[in-house]
């Protein structure tokens, strides 16, 4: 499943797959603060839960998704 969400996130631009992957501390990488996160991306926090929200959404309706999720619901 590992192998699935990462080629899920190559997606994304890889400064909001960045965002992403430290946010929720996917594949043993140390979670960052949405502050750390908002810093590097030069946004306020605000916009920076934003963007990453917007990237889930993104994500969510993507055909890798939905098979991601038939795999996990078996």
């Amino acid at each position: 499943m590992e192998h699935y969400m990462e080629h899920l996130l190559y997606l994304l631009p890889p400064e909001e797959e960045d965002a992403v992957t430290h946010y929720y501390g996917l594949f043993g990488t140390e979670r960052r603060s949405l502050q750390e996160i908002a810093t590097r991306l030069h946004l306020s926090q605000e916009d920076a839960m934003e963007r990453i929200d917007q990237c889930v959404r993104k994500l969510a309706v993507t055909p890798e998704w939905q098979m991601m999720k038939q795999t996990i619901e078996k």
